[in-house]
């Protein structure tokens, strides 16, 4: 009797595993330029999360000994007016970035989706209200609330990110009160009322879920927005305060002095914020593309 040879089925999370790296395949080489921006992203939270382990020199201490010294092979990009290791700045500065630009990313999506969704779905006098103070918000430049805000609150870590967080949230609610508004009219939240199931249930359970999409990119815009504003604080001065490295700060401590004499001082915290936004918005793009069905090929 002839043996049938029987191929072996591949283990489902195997092929979970390999349809997941197909799609990031497929994405990467329609999306190169998204690429681009997660590679970009991915080495900036890499640099934040070791940068104990990637910098030879404390951030903070100051030697007088090489005060504004230009690029060499111990201090790849020199040192500043205090002595100070900018290659070790910029890398610790990477962790202030990340953490305001993130923290106030999250904070402000949080509450934006709590007042868009609330807008968008009960509607009525609280729409109305909350619209208002959508109103008002968006109609003040986001720095210019930033700024007020951080004024108001004082130079801190905590306060900086409540600052920038503030101005984000209109955005956010504008963009969850339009598709709640789309959502609830459609046939599987009928259906959920028609099972009895609560007001308070649908919105979070079956609306709040597919509001997700437009939510990841907006926060990801958002992330690149943040970033640049709290530079622009601490360039200010209203940001995050000594002894943290911050890029802004280190723009402006050494922009108007230094700028002809040690222009290295200014170049790489230049570049280092350049890149950070840059690579946000590259991914942010990429991502709306992705996810919004209207714009793909």
């Amino acid at each position: 009797m002839a043996s049938i040879d029987i191929a072996p089925v591949p283990a489902p999370d195997t092929a979970h595993a390999e349809g997941v790296w197909s799609n990031i395949r497929y994405y990467a080489a329609s999306h190169p330029l998204g690429l681009v921006g997660a590679v970009i992203m991915v080495l900036f939270v890499f640099a934040a999360i070791f940068a104990d382990f990637i910098t030879s020199f404390d951030p903070i201490k100051t030697n007088s000994a090489i005060t504004l010294l230009p690029p060499s092979h111990l201090h790849w990009l020199g040192a500043d007016q205090m002595g100070r290791d900018i290659y070790s700045r910029i890398v610790y500065g990477a962790r202030i970035s990340l953490a305001v630009g993130i923290g106030s990313t999250l904070l402000g999506s949080i509450f934006g989706v709590i007042l868009g969704l609330a807008s968008g779905y009960i509607g009525g006098w609280v729409d109305l209200v909350v619209q208002r103070i959508v109103d008002v918000l968006q109609a003040v430049p986001l720095l210019v609330l930033a700024l007020v805000m951080a004024a108001a609150l004082g130079p801190a870590l905590d306060n900086t990110i409540v600052a920038i967080a503030i101005p984000l949230v209109p955005y956010t609610a504008r963009v969850i009160r339009s598709n709640t508004l789309t959502l609830r009219e459609q046939p599987f939240v009928e259906a959920a009322r028609a099972v009895g199931m609560s007001e308070f249930r649908i919105a979070v359970r079956h609306v709040l879920p597919n509001t997700l999409a437009p939510l990841i990119v907006i926060a990801t815009a958002q992330l690149g927005a943040a970033i640049l504003t709290e530079a622009s604080l601490s360039f200010l001065g209203l940001g995050v305060p000594e002894p943290h490295p911050s890029w802004g700060r280190m723009l402006s401590e050494s922009a108007a002095e230094y700028v002809r004499t040690a222009p290295w001082l200014v170049i790489f915290p230049g570049v280092a914020i350049s890149l950070a936004v840059f690579g946000t918005n590259l991914f942010g793009d990429a991502l709306r593309d992705i996810l919004d069905p209207r714009l793909r090929n």
